[in-house]
C-alpha cells in the first residue's frame, strides 16, 4: 500500500504545477489572440500528462523524475515568468504604441481639424471678402447707374425747363408784342381820334369864334355906324351954333372920347395881366416895369417888349410872361380905326408890384 501512495504523492505537485501553467498559458494565449500581437516564436511547451504508474520501474526512476521534474518546473516557472514579463513588456510597448499612435492620431486630427478650420475660415473669409466685393462692385455699379440716371433725368428736366422757359419768354415776347402794337395801334387811334376831335373842335371853336367876331363886327359897325351918326349929328349941330370953330370942337371931343375909352381898356388890360401874373419873390413895392405892347385890330397882342426895366430882371420876365399870358384883349376890336392906330397900335403900359392880384 505504501508503494502505490508514494508515487502519487511525488506526481502530484508537477500535476498541479502543470495545470497552472497550462492556465497561465491559456489566459496568455487568450490574451494574444484578444490583442492579436505579432509574438516571436515559443518554446515548446512540455505538457505534462498524468499517468497511473503501476509498474515498479516508477519507484526505481523516481529520483530521476524527480530531479527532472523539478527542473522542468523551473524551466516551466521561469519561461512562464519570462513569458508573462515578455509579454507584458509587450503589452505595455503596445500600449505605448497604442497611446502614442492614439496621441498622434488626436494631434494630427487636431492639426488636421485646426487645419481644417483655419482653411475653412480662410475659404469663409475669402469667400466672404468675395460677396463683400462683389456687392461693393454690385452698389458700386447701382450707384452709378443711379447716379447716371439722376444726371440723366437733371439734363432733362433742365433741359425740358429751359425749352419750358424759352417757350414761355418766347410767348410772353410775342403777348408783349403784340400788346405793344395793341396798344401802338391803340395810341394811334386816340391820337388820331383826338387830332380829329381837336380839329373839329378847334374848327368848330374858330367858327364860333368867325361867327362871334362877326356879330361882333358887325354890331360894332353898327354901333361906329350910330356913333358917328350921332357925332355927326351933334358936329352939325354944334357948327351950326359955332361957324367956323367946328373942326377943332370936333377933334377936342374925338381925343376926350378917345382918352376915355383908352383909361378903361387899359385898366382891363392890367385886370386881366394880375389875373395871369404871380408876384414873383424878388417883386418889391415901388418897382415899375414899362412895356410897349403891340395889338392887332381884334385885340391880339402880336409883340411885347421892356421900353424900361424895373431892374430886376426876374420882376420884368415874369411881366413879359404874364402880358403874353392874356393873348388878346378882345374888347380893342370894338374901337374906332382912328382910336385903335392912335392908342392900341403901340401901346406903353407901366406894371408895378401892387398892380399884382396875388
Amino acid at each position: 500500500m505504501d508503494r502505490q501512495t508514494y508515487p502519487r504523492d511525488k506526481l502530484f505537485w508537477p500535476v498541479i504545477w502543470a495545470a497552472l501553467i497550462h492556465v497561465v498559458l491559456l489566459s496568455l494565449l487568450f490574451v494574444s489572440f484578444s490583442s492579436t500581437p505579432d509574438l516571436p516564436p515559443s518554446r515548446p511547451i512540455v505538457k505534462a500528462t498524468l499517468y497511473q504508474l503501476e509498474s515498479q520501474n516508477m519507484a526505481t526512476s523516481q529520483t530521476s523524475q524527480k530531479i527532472a521534474g523539478e527542473a522542468e518546473k523551473t524551466r516551466t516557472q521561469d519561461y512562464a515568468q519570462e513569458q508573462l514579463e515578455q509579454k507584458k513588456r509587450e503589452q505595455e510597448q503596445e500600449a505605448a504604441a497604442r497611446r502614442k499612435a492614439e496621441e498622434e492620431r488626436k494631434v494630427a486630427a487636431q492639426k488636421a481639424e485646426e487645419q481644417k478650420k483655419v482653411a475653412a475660415q480662410k475659404a469663409a473669409e475669402e469667400k466672404k471678402a468675395a460677396e463683400q466685393k462683389k456687392l461693393a462692385e454690385q452698389k458700386a455699379a447701382e450707384q452709378k447707374k443711379l447716379e447716371l440716371q439722376k444726371a440723366e433725368a437733371a439734363r432733362l428736366k433742365a433741359a425740358e425747363e429751359a425749352k419750358k422757359k424759352a417757350e414761355a419768354e418766347k410767348k410772353k415776347a410775342e403777348e408783349a408784342k403784340k400788346k405793344a402794337e395793341a396798344e401802338r395801334k391803340k395810341a394811334e387811334e386816340e391820337k388820331k381820334r383826338a387830332a380829329e376831335q381837336a380839329r373839329q373842335k378847334a374848327e368848330a371853336e374858330k367858327k364860333k369864334r368867325e361867327a362871334e367876331q362877326a356879330a361882333k363886327v358887325a354890331a360894332e359897325k353898327a354901333r361906329a355906324a350910330e356913333r358917328k351918326a350921332q357925332e355927326d349929328r351933334t358936329a352939325a349941330a354944334l357948327a351950326e351954333l359955332l361957324g367956323d370953330g367946328e373942326p377943332q370942337f370936333q377933334s377936342s371931343v374925338a381925343d376926350r372920347q378917345g382918352e376915355q375909352q383908352a383909361a378903361r381898356l387899359d385898366d382891363l388890360i392890367i385886370q386881366l395881366v394880375s389875373q395871369n401874373w404871380s408876384r414873383p419873390d424878388a417883386a418889391r413895392n415901388g418897382m415899375q416895369v414899362v412895356l410897349d405892347v403891340e395889338f392887332l385890330a381884334d385885340g391880339t397882342i402880336s409883340r411885347v417888349a421892356v421900353a424900361r426895366s424895373s431892374g430886376n430882371a426876374a420882376f420884368d420876365n415874369s411881366a413879359l410872361a404874364a402880358v403874353r399870358n392874356v393873348a388878346r384883349v378882345r374888347e380893342i376890336q370894338n374901337l374906332d380905326r382912328a382910336t385903335y392906330e392912335r392908342f392900341y397900335r403901340k401901346r406903353s403900359m407901366a406894371f408895378r408890384p401892387e398892380d399884382l392880384s396875388q
